[in-house]
């Protein structure tokens, strides 16, 4: 399926992008999300790759690794709409790295690690944003309520020597990272596919290797009993925009890389915008709606940029899963 019809207008898009129409470079775009969400949607209007059924055309393999590092809140030293020379933004950049290269060795523990540092994909990451949340303007997130707030001091802390499956994540067991934390970006496996069909688009995360079908015809959802991890999506075009909707889901999962964060409640609902930039980036922007969780809703954005290297492989997680085996059996034979 991954035809491409490019129509008269894209040599225009490519101009307006790229800020080149009127023989002046494009100056470089402030290292904010509401900045980069700003380009994102103004891009979007004259993307002009089409699939031969005339959707617009987002597939491909894409990463989300040059974002790692950075927070979702505004850091305080940053103002949240204060500009920034690139000299300035690529100083950070080049300290983010700095330090990942430093602490690549002891991640997983600095007794063994995770592995030599070519392990890691992260340790060149450059980013576009010095945070990802953009809704509230002020770049930090809303207040919990009280339902919320009642919830995180009722999770149960992680067990330093876990003797019980219980004590391990759903990432540690290989099930799932949640719809969110399948994206952010961490040391390794951050691809996703993208692929459409008439009617349908398919998205695919590298970790823990699930794969979303979002309708694009308008179906019902299913009744609010049936619900799962990564919830139940719908989706439809608004423009070149790829707008999705998601409900339905479980109240076990989290957001935050890899899972971990905030827990949400089942009454979440998502709405993720995938904006096409240009032929190699698609802006990923997400609402979280969750009443009895936040105060209001909120919204962060990243790039997913196209790389066709980055092809999703298989992530064989449960099948090489010997941690926890390990673990259990260890604290078994100890009396644990």
């Amino acid at each position: 399926m991954n035809y491409r019809v490019f129509v008269p207008v894209f040599a225009i898009a490519v101009a307006t992008v790229c800020g080149v129409m009127d023989g002046h470079a494009q100056a470089p775009v402030a290292p904010t999300p509401s900045a980069q969400s700003a380009r994102a949607a103004a891009a979007a209007k004259a993307y002009a790759l089409r699939t031969p059924w005339g959707d617009p055309d987002l597939q491909g393999s894409y990463t989300t690794t040059n974002e790692n590092g950075v927070p979702m809140e505004r850091p305080n030293q940053y103002p949240a709409q204060g500009a920034m020379s690139d000299a300035e933004f690529q100083k950070i950049v080049r300290t983010r790295q700095e330090s990942a290269r430093a602490s690549a060795g002891r991640i997983g523990g600095a007794a063994t690690g995770a592995g030599p540092p070519h392990w890691y994909e992260h340790l060149d990451a450059e980013p576009t944003q010095l945070w990802m949340l953009s809704d509230p303007a002020d770049g930090k997130l809303p207040a919990l309520t009280a339902e919320g707030q009642r919830r995180l001091k009722a999770r149960a802390p992680r067990v330093a020597e876990p003797s019980r499956f219980e004590h391990f994540t759903l990432y540690d067991r290989c099930i799932t990272r949640g719809l969110i934390g399948s994206v952010l970006p961490v040391i390794y496996g951050n691809s996703l596919d993208i692929t459409q069909g008439p009617g349908v688009v398919a998205i695919r995360n590298e970790m823990i290797h699930e794969t979303r079908v979002v309708p694009l015809d308008g179906r019902p959802r299913p009744d609010a009993s049936i619900r799962n991890y990564m919830g139940v999506s719908r989706g439809r075009w608004e423009g070149n925009v790829l707008v999705v909707e998601t409900t339905n889901f479980t109240d076990q999962t989290a957001i935050g890389i890899n899972g971990s964060g905030n827990a949400h409640s089942e009454a979440m609902r998502l709405t993720e915008r995938f904006i096409p930039v240009d032929s190699k980036t698609v802006r990923w922007e997400v609402t979280v709606d969750d009443p009895t969780t936040w105060t209001k809703p909120w919204t962060f954005g990243l790039p997913l940029v196209r790389d066709s290297s980055q092809a999703v492989v298989e992530y064989a997680c449960h099948e090489g899963n010997y941690a926890i085996r390990n673990m259990l059996t260890g604290a078994a034979a100890q009396g644990r």
